[in-house]
C-alpha cells in the first residue's frame, strides 16, 4: 500500500464526507473520489480521441 500526505484541513473535511456519505473510513472515500476522477478525466481523454478521428475523417468541423 502506497500512503500519501494531504494537508490536516483537507483530510478533516474528507472525513466528515465520508462519515456523512456513509463509508468506513476516510481511506475508502478517497480512494472512491480518486477512483471516480481517474475515470471521469480516462472518459474525456477517448472522447477526445474520438472526435480528433471524427474531424480527420471530415465527419465534423
Amino acid at each position: 500500500m502506497v500512503k500519501i500526505k494531504i494537508e490536516s484541513g483537507l483530510y478533516d473535511r474528507a472525513k466528515r464526507a465520508a462519515e456523512a456519505a456513509g463509508y468506513s473510513s476516510v481511506e475508502e472515500f478517497i480512494a472512491n473520489c480518486i477512483e471516480k476522477e481517474v475515470q471521469r478525466l480516462q472518459v474525456e481523454e477517448h472522447e477526445d480521441r474520438v472526435s480528433d478521428q471524427l474531424r480527420g475523417l471530415g465527419y465534423i468541423e
